[in-house]
């Protein structure tokens, strides 16, 4: 079998095909949440907290003031810029938050599994047999 064929035998399996639809689907979802972060969650925020940006949120390494980073990113400046990182852990925990919603959801709506049959039990020995033995393979009894 050639390199290709093998590779498109690996590529059209089920789970890889799966697995592609998430990834695509994730990432688009990831921009939904981004977009849902800074532009509906962070202004209130910034609201409360008395008018600030986060996105604006940064510590110039070279000394000098700017008066937002994307000025600072412009001069070439070296910069922190703690509020996008904090944006960012918004965007993961409502990300989890929503996972962990959706995988509670799917788990209330699946099938309880069967419990285990009780194992078969040697009338001699107790000890767990096959239930199609006729002989005990712990205490050789006939059955």
């Amino acid at each position: 079998m050639s390199f290709f064929e093998e590779f498109k035998k690996f590529a059209m399996r089920g789970n890889v095909v799966d697995m592609a639809v998430g990834v695509i689907i994730g990432g688009a979802f990831g921009k939904i949440v981004t977009g849902f972060v800074n532009d509906i969650i962070m202004p209130p925020i910034g609201l409360l907290t008395g008018g600030v940006n986060f996105a604006d949120l940064f510590i110039s390494l070279n000394g000098q003031q700017y008066a937002t980073l994307e000025a600072a990113k412009k001069a070439g400046a070296p910069v922190i810029a703690y509020g996008t990182f904090i944006n960012t852990i918004i965007d993961f925990l409502i990300v989890a938050f929503v996972i962990f919603l959706f995988i509670t959801q799917m788990n209330k709506m699946k099938a309880p599994e069967a419990p285990a049959p009780e194992p078969r039990l040697c009338p001699y020995c107790k000890s767990p047999i096959a239930d199609d033995a006729t002989r005990c393979p712990h205490c050789t009894s006939q059955l």
